[in-house]
């Protein structure tokens, strides 16, 4: 009893100590409603961390939305889902002046994208113009209209999903647009046990059946933005750091890509790096965060040679070959 209490007292004092346990609470909380996707949980939460967006190419009806509505509930913030199709207008989703009948005037009305957990559904279902306005949002973070900016919430991430097998009636996001989001990956079908549990509605097992509307937050406004500050002070060190820098010179340097990761996208990758050491309650990165995310967050930023429309699995196999030729610091 004495141990117990002594360790509620450490994890009270300790801010290192309160912002893991608030971070193994996320995962795993999230983990009861999106059942056997941890990883990709993981990956969300990473994405998060390191104040960058998603992007889930996948086939309708796997989850994609509950892992929107329950990051927004653990993060304590607001959720809203756009639904991307060819008549959407810029102004359907960033807002626009309405007139104001008691004043007369015109007044701002914010639109679908002021929340803190967006869901953009079918991103590639929308015209260039639409595309465009929402990830110029996505990277200033605040919209502008009439001449008027308007700042986003804070924090902000867009979830965006694209569906891998649909070719028709659907504008290719360009590389450049591509480059805008942080990590992509996908949830997949579960496995056959967890299937299996979800059509008798049973719970995961040693868990108990959670809905997303019973997702209780696992931070405060105040903790987001005390672990934001505290991505940025783990430890990059120098060894680790030319780590990336080589898997990035990889990518530049194989004849097998046409164009290989920017330099934003060389910062952005060790920002997650950051987010990913954070997240399993370490202070510094290690080989293995680089290692991890190397695919996720690169992949989507390379174009094939000979090749402008690769799929997912295409250029991760490129970018998993080119990794295992790097060696690691030991």
């Amino acid at each position: 009893m004495e141990r117990e209490s002594r360790g509620r007292k450490s994890a009270d004092t300790d801010p290192w100590e309160v912002r893991t346990l608030a971070l193994e609470a996320a995962v795993r909380r999230v983990s009861q409603v999106v059942r056997g996707k941890e990883e990709v949980v993981r990956l969300a939460v990473v994405c998060f961390l390191a104040r960058g967006h998603l992007l889930l190419e996948d086939v309708p009806g796997v989850g994609k939305t509950t892992l929107g509505r329950a990051l927004a509930r653990i993060v304590g913030g607001t959720f809203t889902r756009i639904q991307l199709t060819a008549d959407l207008l810029p102004a359907d989703i960033v807002g626009g002046q309405v007139l104001d009948k008691p004043s007369g005037g015109l007044t701002f009305r914010p639109g679908p994208v002021f929340a803190n957990v967006v869901l953009a559904d079918e991103l590639n279902r929308a015209t260039p113009r639409t595309q465009s306005g929402l990830l110029e949002a996505m990277a200033e973070r605040s919209i502008s209209v009439d001449g008027e900016t308007h700042a986003l919430p804070d924090p902000f991430v867009v979830i965006a999903t694209q569906n891998p097998v649909e070719h028709h009636g659907v504008y290719v996001l360009p590389q450049s647009q591509m480059d805008r989001f942080l990590i992509r990956t996908n949830l997949g079908y579960p496995d056959d046990d967890v299937e299996c549990a979800l059509l008798m509605g049973r719970p995961a097992e040693g868990t108990e059946p959670v809905r997303v509307e019973d997702l209780q937050p696992a931070f405060t406004s105040e903790l987001v933005h005390q672990l934001f500050a505290a991505v940025d002070e783990v430890n990059l060190s120098e060894e680790v750091a030319r780590y990336i820098q080589k898997i990035v010179r990889a990518t530049r340097e194989s004849g097998l890509l046409a164009t290989g990761v920017s330099t934003r996208g060389a910062l952005q990758f060790a920002q997650a790096a950051r987010a990913r050491a954070l997240v399993a309650g370490r202070r510094f990165v290690s080989p293995d965060d680089v290692y991890a995310l190397a695919v996720p967050v690169c992949a989507h930023r390379v174009m094939l040679r000979g090749n402008d429309r690769p799929s997912r699995e295409e250029a991760e196999a490129v970018l998993r070959e080119l990794v295992e030729r790097v060696p690691a610091p030991v």
